[in-house]
């Protein structure tokens, strides 16, 4: 879980314009986070299936938003991939 300083972080890092808390971009960036947040415990912990299970569904939503802001606009899509770091 995320605390709300690098929750805001994230925000202000990735946000389109000032008031944005819910774009593509912000919620990739979100999800990323989170993710690379939970992989150590899972390293850790290999029979933790309810956790395997939430990571895989915040796995699929990235997927499904970056398939989606792909589609949109490639500049947008290519930004964000290069900002957080993923293999595309």
């Amino acid at each position: 879980m995320l605390t709300t300083d690098k929750k805001t972080k994230i925000i202000e890092k990735t946000r389109i314009h000032k008031t944005d808390t819910g774009s593509a971009e912000v919620q990739i960036a979100l999800l990323s986070e989170e993710i690379k947040h939970l992989l150590p415990h899972l390293k850790k912990h290999p029979k933790d299936f309810h956790s395997k299970r939430g990571l895989l569904k915040m796995v699929s939503k990235r997927r499904k938003f970056l398939e989606q802001l792909k589609k949109e606009d490639e500049k947008r899509y290519n930004k964000i991939v290069r900002e957080i770091g993923l293999k595309k």
